[in-house]
């Protein structure tokens, strides 16, 4: 069993997905810059595995400049693992519908046809992930935008033209929610 906290675990998974999220280098940066703190506050080290898109925290103990040295590992049960593509835990649905329908009502409050949109957005990332909004790739964005918006919410012209800004609006209000409960 791993010694870092589960909650710590949690908070370096949503750093690594908003850094994924956004546009800005610089932003991009902090975000990452966090997740380093945090992580080496419990003596952990962060990497993502490309191969297959998941997160791994690590100690740092494992680590001779800058490369894991597999002599150095004695339990790789401290190691901890999540994967970053895919569906969340179905079994989670409640709670991250609960929180999605949470970002949406302060996305509405920026007009109705953000609210219709990020409501569109909600149900995508609710029911096709099982994840938070916030958690959505690039790949999964454009996804939406392609394929599940123009086909499955009958978006009006002003919604088609407004989504851009909705979705960013999405990510702005799950980020300002987000740091309210820290």
């Amino acid at each position: 069993m791993s010694e870092l906290p589960e909650r710590i675990v949690d908070e370096a998974e949503r750093l690594t997905r908003l850094a994924r999220t956004v546009t800005d280098e610089d932003e991009r940066e902090a975000y990452r810059e966090r997740r380093r703190e945090l992580l080496a506050e419990h003596d952990f080290r962060v990497r993502v595995r490309e191969t297959d898109d998941t997160l791994v925290c690590h100690p740092d103990e494992w680590l001779v400049d800058g490369e894991i040295r597999p002599e150095r590992i004695e339990d790789t049960d401290r190691a901890v693992e999540r994967s970053l593509s895919g569906a969340g835990d179905p079994d989670d649905w409640e709670q991250v519908a609960a929180h999605n329908d949470t970002v949406v009502e302060a996305v509405a409050a920026h007009g109705t046809i953000h609210g219709a949109n990020a409501r569109a957005f909600a149900d995508f990332m609710s029911n096709h992930y099982a994840r938070p909004v916030e958690s959505a790739t690039e790949a999964e964005r454009r996804e939406f935008r392609t394929e599940y918006f123009v086909r499955n919410a009958w978006p009006t012209d002003e919604q088609r033209t407004a989504i851009e800004e909705s979705l960013s609006l999405v990510f702005a209000e799950a980020d300002a929610l987000d740091s309210t409960t820290e």
